[in-house]
């Protein structure tokens, strides 16, 4: 989580105490989908995986965009 938040800040400018897990990326965060794609090309980089474009549009909120990257995490362990 926090280095999402971080990767957030860095992208769109919204202060890492406001992403929280429940939050919306359109609708609480103000970020749309260009900054989505920009977030999303930095997690993969901090983060070692990848996140396909069908993936990206699921992802609504902070929580679904965590939930994934720990899934995609724990797979690329086992």
């Amino acid at each position: 989580m926090e280095g999402l938040a971080e990767i957030i800040n860095e992208v769109t400018g919204v202060p890492v105490e406001e992403v929280r897990m429940g939050a919306d990326f359109l609708t609480d965060l103000d970020i749309d989908s260009l900054s989505m794609v920009e977030v999303a090309v930095a997690a993969e980089e901090q983060f070692g995986l990848s996140i396909p474009d069908e993936s990206l549009m699921g992802l609504r909120t902070v929580r679904d965009a965590v939930d994934f990257i720990v899934k995609k995490r724990s797979q690329s362990v086992s």
